[in-house]
């Protein structure tokens, strides 16, 4: 287990005694995640969108793992399950965090390992909750720069995996306009600095068009395929959005949310999120299947999975492996 960070961020000072009743310890993986993860494409990169559910002892962590301490100190256990080589970071998404903190997060895991960003909240939303008038930070590629770029490259270094903007409902005005949105959008991304995975994840299928997919692409950015019952399925935002030859560059998706419930329906009907409670074959597959296209183009692909998209998501992890490995076989052997 990596050695955990022992001042700065997150943490604060801890002396031994302290760190001993802190440990979080991983518990024994499964046998056919040891067996599927060296059959998984090297480019593929599996994980959940966050890491610190105590439902999770006896799947991720030892059965014995503190539960106060699974935010703090889970990610080191986390890292060494066979198929969980990345996560997501959802707290910036509600407010920025500093340099300090995601170099805590990064000190617990091993190099290969990639965390997926989300960005501050009050970039992608055109107006502020319980006020009125346009947010001002809406799309603002200072404040993007500076409390949450930076940060996150400083902190993260090499580990730092996609970058996602994620833009809650836009609203009619927005909505109605969906040329004028990729137009903002392709100004935004084409003023941020280069070399970094930005992927955009929409919730208003009117704005997922050809000219949104343009727009970013031509500006270094990339489309974050989502399944979510908002979204359109993955196959039909493929088609919006292809991965072939002419469209090269790092994928990156997120399996969020079962179709016919809400965040909160969810939460409460799959708690404590230690099984699968309404399996979605269907999206697995169409996951698996963009998995073999990463393979034959030899791109980099991030996938995290919510507990609320089946019910636990180490389980739809395993899950997911399984039929990645097996289209990966078939596209071999046809």
């Amino acid at each position: 287990m990596a050695d955990q960070p022992q001042q700065g961020g997150l943490f604060g000072p801890l002396d031994e005694e302290e760190k001993d009743k802190l440990r979080v310890e991983p518990c024994a993986p499964p046998a056919d995640a040891i067996e599927l993860a060296p059959q998984l494409p090297k480019q593929l990169r599996l994980g959940t969108s966050s890491w610190m559910f105590p439902g999770w002892r006896g799947l991720v962590y030892a059965k014995n793992a503190p539960q106060k301490s699974l935010s703090r100190l889970g990610l080191g256990a986390y890292s060494q399950h066979p198929l969980l080589g990345t996560v997501g970071i959802d707290r910036t998404f509600y407010g920025p965090i500093g340099k300090q903190d995601f170099a805590d997060y990064a000190a617990q895991v091993p190099d290969t390992f990639r965390f997926l960003v989300k960005a501050w909240g009050e970039l992608t939303s055109p107006t502020v909750r319980g006020k009125t008038g346009l947010n001002p930070r809406y799309l603002d590629v200072d404040s993007a720069i500076d409390d949450v770029l930076t940060p996150a490259f400083e902190g993260l270094d090499d580990k730092l995996g996609p970058l996602v903007f994620q833009f809650p409902p836009q609203g009619k005005r927005i909505t109605k306009k969906p040329e004028a949105f990729a137009d903002s959008l392709h100004e935004f991304f084409t003023a941020l600095p280069k070399g970094v995975h930005y992927a955009v994840e929409l919730r208003d299928e009117d704005l997922m068009t050809e000219r949104y997919v343009e727009a970013i692409t031509q500006a270094g950015a990339r489309h974050c395929y989502c399944v979510h019952p908002r979204m359109p399925s993955i196959a039909r935002q493929l088609e919006l959005a292809p991965v072939n030859e002419n469209t090269l560059g790092p994928i990156a998706l997120r399996w969020m949310l079962h179709s016919g419930l809400s965040y909160e329906e969810a939460k409460e009907h799959y708690q404590p999120f230690d099984k699968i409670v309404d399996g979605d074959p269907d999206s697995r597959k169409a996951i698996a299947e963009l998995g073999t296209k990463a393979l034959d183009l030899d791109v980099p692909m991030t996938v995290v999975v919510n507990n609320k998209a089946e019910g636990s998501a180490p389980f739809s992890v395993l899950e997911l492996a399984k039929e990645i490995v097996a289209a990966v076989k078939a596209t071999r052997n046809a």
